[in-house]
């Protein structure tokens, strides 16, 4: 897994050092910078996919990944260490708006780095390295974002139907997705649906089926207990329909290495949260979990060395753990969530 990492000049952080286990709770106020830890690893994947100019330049520019732009920060810098190995880059901006390697380097069980080059702008990590286990940990880092449950949100459209390898970071293709669950792995399939169950009583089965004008593509449909009739997502609650992509995100047979959720608490009842927490804790042996969240109900759930508090100070965000020996005697009297509350702990709004 990712031990820890350094990162240098991107957007809010200005510098920090993050050990990271195997479950991370980030909790701060709006605007302190959790968000754009979870932006730097969808950098990250992009620069594996060797997109990385193409990333930049949907989401405004270089200027909008320095720390301050360009005037204020030279450099963006990244070290991902995963165990005894680590993976290095220098990105300096360039005149014409992009992102140029000045190094990128990997090293191996502490023996000396191998270069691989600069003044290119698409890593070379995947085609130096393509069949090494850091390289397939890097490109499996996933960032997972449920949040669109509107009426033209992706998971409600048509998909193809062979749209199935892995489940899609908006759960856009959920329903192919379950589709092929249903048909090679039945017993995690038949634990998605008792969890969600769990959060929605009247929950049935979901209507997995080729669309009957057009056998290669797929919709969401799902019934009701003790009753065949198909209705459409679009009849779903937008919690409940988020509760369905987490379910099928966290119980599915193939985890991803490193995953990202950016406010999975977000529409969930406070009894479905607590369900989500025990699904965070068995998925956590699985693979490596890292998540943000604004919710007292889902902290009071994990343990106090699991969450990073996020703090805007002086113009940049500060990740730190929680030292059990300063809270002891708080632990006595309040749970987490209420010393988040009291802000005892940090992670409230600062004048």
């Amino acid at each position: 897994m990712l031990s820890r990492l350094i990162l240098k000049g991107f957007k809010s952080i200005r510098d920090i050092e993050l050990p990271l286990l195997p479950f991370n709770v980030l909790i701060g106020a709006n605007g302190a910078g959790k968000s754009n830890l979870m932006a730097f690893f969808r950098m990250l994947q992009a620069l594996r996919q060797s997109a990385l100019q193409l990333h930049i330049a949907k989401l405004g520019g270089v200027d909008a990944f320095l720390h301050y732009g360009r005037k204020e920060t030279a450099m963006l810098s990244g070290v991902l260490y995963l165990g005894s190995n680590r993976y290095d880059f220098d990105l300096a901006p360039t005149v014409d708006n992009k992102l140029v390697f000045v190094k990128e380097s990997v090293q191996f069980q502490g023996e000396a780095p191998i270069h691989l080059g600069s003044s290119h702008t698409e890593s070379l990590l995947s085609s130096t390295l393509p069949d090494d286990n850091l390289v397939s940990i890097l490109a499996d880092c996933m960032v997972y974002h449920f949040h669109d449950t509107s009426d033209t949100a992706h998971v409600k459209r048509l998909q193809a139907i062979n749209d199935n390898v892995k489940l899609r970071q908006d759960a856009s293709n959920l329903a192919p997705f379950l589709y092929k669950l249903k048909k090679t792995a039945p017993k995690h399939y038949e634990l998605i649906l008792k969890t969600i169950r769990q959060v929605a009583p009247f929950f049935g089965d979901f209507h997995l089926r080729p669309f009957p004008d057009n056998p290669h593509k797929i919709q969401l449909e799902w019934t009701e207990k003790g009753n065949d009739y198909p209705f459409i997502a679009n009849d779903l609650s937008d919690g409940t329909l988020r509760f369905m992509c987490l379910a099928t995100l966290l119980l599915q047979p193939d985890m991803p290495k490193v995953i990202l959720i950016d406010e999975p608490e977000l529409g969930l009842h406070p009894y479905a949260i607590s369900v989500l927490a025990g699904l965070f804790r068995v998925a956590s042996h699985r693979c490596q979990l890292i998540i943000s969240t604004q919710s007292l109900n889902l902290v009071d759930e994990f343990k106090l060395e699991e969450i990073i508090v996020v703090d805007r100070e002086n113009g940049q965000s500060v990740f730190r753990r929680l030292e059990e020996d300063k809270l002891k005697s708080w632990l006595e009297e309040c749970s987490l969530g209420e010393l988040w509350e009291k802000n005892v702990i940090g992670g409230r709004p600062t004048r």
